[in-house]
């Protein structure tokens, strides 16, 4: 980053002042003396008083400088950041010293083309995440055209919408329980009607905004050519220009970043019911931590005011939170790829001159008019271009159907430096109370579907980073992950994001022991910790059941949550009986019999003319330990059966070995000894045939 500091000028050269630090700027002990300049005062050979003269007037020296450069009495300087040098601002620098971020000097920019002058971001509050971009062109004068996007338009291949068009009552959320698909895609609703909402009658303007929240109330507008903010205004001066037509107003401005929670425009917004029912602010933050006097996300309601031509550059809302809009939206498909070039064009200077469309697969265009609702799910990068007067309600939020997506976003905003004020609101604290709430759902033996039940371990191998990051990062960040823990819910983070951890990968049919790797291989096999193929249906699919064949003593490879042992387990040794069953013995022919006998129970068959001999062992398991509310007991009865049935003329379980279309070798066939092997099938008496069941008749906790 660039170093700027305003320090008197060459009047203060002669007082002497020690040595500066590499880290300031010339000329006294809040300057920067450069390293070579360092090494020519040490060598010079003078008398002390003209060792000090000549090293101020190397401090005093400004490599940019003319020689009739006259001085002043106060003077900027900037570093360049780079070759580490002071230039004053007057002989190096154009536009404000303010606004700079990075700075090069000419030479250093000649000598590396990579190298960009940029500027801080506008000082503005906006619902939607803006980087850094390249002004220098600015400070040289070189207006932008607020118009070059709209005729890059005019010039790229945009692909009308295909998503789906709903109804507003066919919005629900168990829709998007039962539906793997639902909400993937931007939902298109022409109607309001059946939404659950509700919105001022279309007459609303400006004017009426101003009215309610008052004409002096300070409001964040943007020029549209520079992206940046435009200072002093008020929603009184912007209702006047908005009453302005298109030819009378100066430049082109919108607002997108006014939100009106706990106001009285707020009275007359409601958001979509589906909103209302996903939206995390309102399912897991306290109410008694809501409303006045309280810091909470409020980014719920945002009234957006936009004039012919506006236009906000690609972006993805901050935190991939989904959006509501009651304009023209282009829209990317936030797959991998694309949000990886969308992470490279963000926030550096390509922002300036490149498409992001061109980076891209496809650009898809959906034009709203009066009436029209859409709801944009996770991690949609979209622009926006209001080709008239608009007036937009609208607003965010975060759900639990695409975590990982929203996780995503924010490590896109944290990689291109995104300042804090841009993102979502109190993100971190927002998931540790929706942690906590998933944790004693999943105690309580809630169901989820495996759509949600992978969202919620997204967000607890969030938290446990979180979690590392309170055990063993750095102080600063120590302390900052701390404070998202919210102490009025949780004592304790690090061990909640362990257990949810533990829980939800239980729930989903995995081994506590099985690593992540081993997951992620089975989630994209779709299969289940059994090897059975995983569910895809919707809530209410019963979790696939761990195996009990683990041994309770052994040490578990999960690293990071040991759940309590058990006091006592006792293992008892059944009792055999053994009684006879009318039953058809399977035949080697055939695939069916496999359903019949892998059923709970299986009856006798009294027109078989076969008896089974049936050998039944019992064991019973039963497993003790202390919990917080008493004793919790877990008996676990198996069942082993073993079916034979005398053998019939015919049958034979001999394998002969003897080849008879080979010629005997020394009196052997095929070089071994001329024989019949009897074999034993499972340690059945010779010339008996046998099926075993193993069959677990009672699993359950007293």
């Amino acid at each position: 980053m660039a170093r700027a500091r305003r320090r008197s000028g060459r009047l203060n050269a002669a007082n002497g002042t020690p040595e500066p630090s590499d880290e300031q700027p010339p000329n006294g002990s809040q300057q920067t003396q450069p390293e070579e300049e360092n090494e020519t005062a040490a060598t010079t050979t003078t008398q002390p008083d003209e060792e000090v003269t000549v090293k101020k007037q190397e401090d005093d020296k400004c490599p940019a400088c003319s020689p009739d450069t006259p001085p002043v009495d106060t003077e900027s300087w900037v570093r360049c950041d780079a070759c580490k040098r002071w230039f004053h601002w007057r002989c190096a620098g154009k536009g404000e010293l303010e606004a700079i971020d990075k700075w090069f000097c000419r030479p250093c920019l000649d000598e590396d083309t990579k190298r960009v002058i940029t500027m801080k971001p506008p000082a503005r509050k906006s619902s939607r995440k803006r980087a850094q971009r390249d002004y220098a062109g600015l400070n040289v004068g070189q207006e932008t055209d607020p118009l070059r996007w709209t005729r890059i338009l005019e010039t790229r291949e945009i692909k009308p919408h295909n998503f789906k068009r709903m109804k507003g009552s066919e919005i629900t959320l168990d829709w998007i329980e039962h539906d793997p698909d639902a909400f993937k895609e931007p939902i298109f609703i022409e109607s309001p009607e059946g939404l659950g909402m509700k919105m001022p009658d279309s007459s609303f303007s400006p004017q009426d905004v101003a009215d309610i929240l008052g004409d002096d109330t300070p409001v964040e507008v943007i020029d549209v050519a520079t992206q940046a903010n435009a200072p002093g205004w008020t929603l009184g001066k912007w209702a006047e220009y908005f009453k302005k037509g298109p030819e009378a107003r100066d430049r082109i401005r919108n607002i997108i970043s006014l939100e009106v929670s706990g106001t009285d425009l707020a009275d007359k917004i409601l958001p979509p019911r589906l909103v209302r029912e996903m939206d995390w602010v309102e399912k897991f933050w306290p109410s008694s931590k809501k409303g006045r006097g309280h810091q909470f996300p409020k980014v719920q309601l945002y009234c957006l005011m936009g004039v012919t031509n506006a236009w906000t550059d690609w972006h993805i809302d901050f935190a991939g939170s989904s959006v509501y809009y009651h304009i023209v939206f282009y829209f990317i498909r936030p797959t991998p790829a694309n949000l990886a070039a969308y992470e490279r064009w963000s926030g550096t200077e390509m922002q300036n001159h490149s498409w992001l469309g061109d980076m891209c697969d496809e650009v898809y265009k959906v034009e709203l008019t009066q009436g029209n609702t859409l709801i944009i799910p996770t991690g949609w990068i979209h622009a926006v271009y209001t080709p008239v007067d608009t007036l937009v309600f609208g607003g965010n939020y975060l759900h639990s159907y695409n975590v990982a997506t929203q996780l995503r976003v924010r490590e896109i905003e944290i990689n291109t430096h995104v300042p804090k004020r841009f993102r979502y609101p109190h993100f971190t604290k927002l998931c540790w109370y929706a942690a906590e709430k998933y944790l004693r759902d999943l105690k309580a033996k809630e169901e989820f579907s495996p759509r949600v039940l992978e969202s919620v371990e997204a967000l607890a191998d969030f938290l446990v980073s979180e979690s590392r990051t309170m055990e063993k990062g750095a102080d600063p960040a120590k302390r900052e992950s701390r404070e998202q823990v919210p102490g009025d819910k949780i004592k304790d983070g690090p061990a909640l994001a362990r257990e949810l951890r533990w829980r939800v990968r239980l729930a989903e049919g995995y081994a506590s022991d099985e690593d992540s790797h081993t997951r992620s291989l089975k989630k994209r096999k779709g299969l289940s910790s059994n090897g059975d193929a995983a569910s895809t249906s919707g809530a209410g699919s019963k979790r696939k059941r761990i195996s009990e064949e683990h041994d309770d003593s052994r040490t578990a490879m999960f690293r990071n949550f040991q759940p309590k042992g058990w006091d006592v387990i006792e293992d008892k040794a059944g009792q055999k009986e053994e009684k006879t069953i009318r039953k058809r013995k399977v035949d080697d022919s055939g695939e069916d019999w496999k359903h019949a006998w892998s059923q709970e129970t299986v009856d006798a068959d009294d027109e078989a003319e076969e008896e089974a001999t049936v050998t039944s062992t019992r064991s019973v398991l039963i497993k003790v330990r202390r919990s917080g509310k008493g004793i919790e007991r877990h008996r676990v009865e198996r069942v082993l059966e073993d079916w034979t049935w005398p053998a019939t003329s015919g049958d034979s379980t001999d394998v002969k070995m003897k080849d008879e279309d080979s010629p005997p070798v020394n009196g052997y066939a095929n070089g071994t000894a001329a024989a019949d092997i009897d074999v034993q099938p499972n340690g059945t008496a010779e010339g008996e045939a046998s099926n075993a069941m193993d069959v677990e008749v009672n699993g359950q906790a007293d």
